[in-house]
């Protein structure tokens, strides 16, 4: 039972640093290339591709939540995972004319700044040496990086690729024996992405008190076992 664990805590280790390692790497691409060209235009195009690396193998997360390995909800994980990754594949890389609008930037630079602080908490903690202001970090920066992210990122590129969408009857083959359109089903997401948007917010700031509160409690603990 001991070397199973292990195994899981070895491999769940080498995974989220893995992550950490792309997301940085996304990070100081789009970083460059501001400094660069001083406009956030090629945001896809310095970092589009690995971010659809790290996205697809971010569907590890959603097995390792139905599998046990750890203990995150499933269906967060999977709506989590399902709006990136239709977001960055379905629409921003098939759509060149949205390739170059601010709102790619705004989403990709809130993503690897999230990714470069939950990663490395993660393997940390399947350490066991996970410093407590990285898990205070990790539980906090979602608050401004999520909703910004989410609302002038992701949701106002969906909007704005609509007209695209349409023009182009996107996906038409594969819709066309099914009674609505690709457009309709992201007009419906469009829909419900504020509800799903903040039940996903306040999932995560009850994962937020939970974590911070469980770490006070233990912080408290190893107080009391020094003064005896």
């Amino acid at each position: 039972m001991m070397a199973q664990q292990s195994l899981v805590s070895v491999y769940l280790t080498l995974y989220n640093v893995a992550q950490a390692c792309g997301w940085s790497v996304v990070l100081f691409k789009i970083t460059l290339n501001v400094a660069k060209n001083h406009s956030v235009d090629g945001a896809f195009d310095s970092a589009g591709d690995l971010v659809r690396v790290l996205q697809l193998a971010a569907l590890l997360e959603v097995v390792h939540a139905m599998t046990g390995l750890v203990p995150s909800g499933i269906l967060p994980s999977l709506l989590q995972w399902g709006g990136r990754y239709h977001w960055i594949v379905a629409i921003v890389y098939r759509i060149k004319e949205v390739q170059r609008l601010p709102s790619v930037f705004i989403t990709l630079a809130a993503w690897s700044l999230s990714e470069v602080v939950r990663y490395p908490q993660y393997a940390l903690n399947a350490l066991e040496i996970c410093p407590q202001w990285l898990t205070w970090l990790r539980y906090t920066a979602f608050i401004l990086l999520y909703p910004l992210g989410a609302l002038p990122g992701e949701v106002l590129l969906l909007y704005k690729a609509l007209p695209y969408i349409k023009e182009k009857n996107l996906y038409g083959c594969i819709f066309e024996k099914l009674p609505f359109t690709y457009y309709s089903v992201v007009v419906v997401i469009l829909s419900l992405y504020p509800f799903l948007w903040f039940g996903l917010y306040l999932y995560m700031f009850k994962q937020r008190r939970y974590k911070l509160d469980k770490q006070f409690i233990g912080r408290r603990k190893s107080r009391g076992k020094k003064s005896d």
